[in-house]
């Protein structure tokens, strides 16, 4: 059965499978249920790359705001929101016959230098809030591969404003290639 994706995901697969030659591996900082995941996992299997996929996540559901966050348009993004289990998105893996990543599960700022692979090739950041982007890119940045991508889901999205301004500051700091598809901020 053919399945069938939004435009924000097609561009997520095919910009991965774009860095599926580059050295490195794929990680995901914010995996919530996993559905990104599965679907890097599938990308990586039927590639036979050699690559492996790492995905963080707290497990305990969106952390506390800070004041980058606040809008009118969030007011549903509380502390705790978009809970799931590191032990259910493990068991969507196995469902799926696919490989299980390496799943760790801590708050972004508890992850040290060795929690992440020696080099990433695909970064995809989806901490849906100012800090946890800000401390994702602090985390990756160091470790990507030259022509590897970075992609940040929810920039420009009005209801996580904090993503955005992380975004922004990130590349007053890192001149990168901007790109920018719906919600998805591409930096090459």
């Amino acid at each position: 059965m053919k399945q069938v994706f939004d435009s924000e995901t097609k561009e997520i697969l095919r910009i991965a499978g774009d860095c599926l030659d580059k050295p490195g591996d794929f990680v995901e900082l914010g995996c919530y249920e996993g559905d990104t995941s599965l679907l890097l996992a599938e990308l990586l299997k039927k590639s036979g790359a050699q690559k492996r996929l790492w995905i963080y996540d707290s497990f305990e559901g969106l952390p506390e705001k800070s004041a980058e966050d606040f809008s009118a348009a969030g007011v549903d993004f509380k502390k705790g929101e978009l809970f799931t289990t590191k032990r259910e998105v493990k068991a969507r893996f196995l469902r799926a016959n696919l490989p299980v990543p390496i799943i760790k599960k801590a708050w972004f700022n508890e992850l040290a230098d060795s929690d992440l692979p020696d080099e990433i090739s695909f970064a995809f950041l989806d901490g849906d809030l100012y800090d946890s982007i800000k401390v994702s890119f602090d985390l990756v940045e160091p470790k990507m591969a030259k022509d590897g991508v970075i992609i940040v889901h929810d920039y420009n999205n009005p209801e996580l404003p904090g993503v955005t301004k992380a975004v922004d500051e990130f590349l007053t700091k890192n001149p990168k290639r901007l790109m920018v598809k719906e919600s998805l901020a591409i930096l090459r």
